[in-house]
């Protein structure tokens, strides 16, 4: 199927209003904006980047700080995320079962390839790291549990996407933005769609430096017992440790260890 026909075949779906989402939605706006840039803006900067008046943006942030969900480095710095969120952050990857059920896989992986590997699970039109092994190497990329990336730039984006039926993938592929992050990073719906295509056909995703220069990945998604995409695994490596041997054998893995990881989770969720 390609995506003209999912296109013409899609439903206009009326959006759903609940009571009081409205200023929850603007206090994780402010959140999500102090979260992609943590320490650097200070209050007139976060202004300028928050889609709501100036005195919103105050009583936000200060019902915020006043939460302790976000902290401000002195009088008129700037801000980072709280120690409250941030605990309440530790607990879900805590007692995360996918997590829990996934981690002894992700030790396999990264003992198989001594590479770093990652699992990650979708998050408002992002894939958040939730676990995160590295290999003996000391060239590393600079991820960690918690930083978020974008779903048509990554391994594990891609993979999750692939997942997806094809209506819902229509749905949530037309909501990107296709930010440009590399000369190699998909911009285009159509050049996306098709990756995808490919990455459903092989059973994983490659990042070829994509989302981040010398940078390449393999993901593949983990389905829960009903089918549905609920996260991914995946491998990274810089580019001088990648060739076409090299590619086979991770790829063979990661797709290998995500559906161990799946067979799992159906088994005891």
């Amino acid at each position: 199927m390609s995506l003209s026909d999912l296109q013409d075949g899609a439903d206009a779906r009326a959006p759903i209003h609940v009571q009081g989402a409205a200023s929850f939605s603007k206090f994780m706006t402010v959140l999500r904006i102090i979260a992609d840039a943590p320490g650097t803006l200070d209050i007139a900067q976060l202004t300028k980047r928050a889609p709501f008046p100036r005195g919103t943006v105050y009583r936000l942030v200060s019902a915020l700080i006043a939460e302790g969900l976000v902290t401000q480095s002195g009088e008129g710095g700037t801000f980072r995320l709280g120690p409250s969120l941030l605990q309440l952050a530790s607990k879900t990857w805590e007692d995360f079962d996918l997590r829990t059920i996934a981690r002894d896989f992700l030790v396999s992986l990264r003992d198989a390839t001594d590479e770093a590997v990652h699992l990650a699970v979708p998050s408002h039109n992002r894939m958040v790291y939730i676990d995160k092994l590295v290999g003996t190497s000391r060239v590393q990329m600079k991820t960690s549990i918690g930083g978020q990336v974008e779903l048509h730039s990554t391994s594990v984006g891609k993979a999750w996407l692939s997942g997806l039926p094809d209506q819902r993938l229509l749905e949530v592929i037309k909501s990107l933005d296709m930010t440009r992050h590399t000369a190699k990073t998909f911009t285009t719906l159509e050049t996306l769609f098709d990756e995808l295509k490919r990455t459903r056909e092989q059973g994983f995703a490659f990042d070829d430096e994509e989302n981040e220069p010398d940078i390449r990945c393999l993901g593949s998604p983990i389905f829960n017992r009903s089918g549905e995409p609920i996260g991914a695994v995946s491998i990274s490596m810089p580019v001088y440790r990648h060739d076409e041997r090299r590619h086979e054998l991770c790829g063979r893995l990661v797709r290998q260890t995500a559906k161990l990881i799946s067979a799992e989770l159906s088994r005891m969720v």
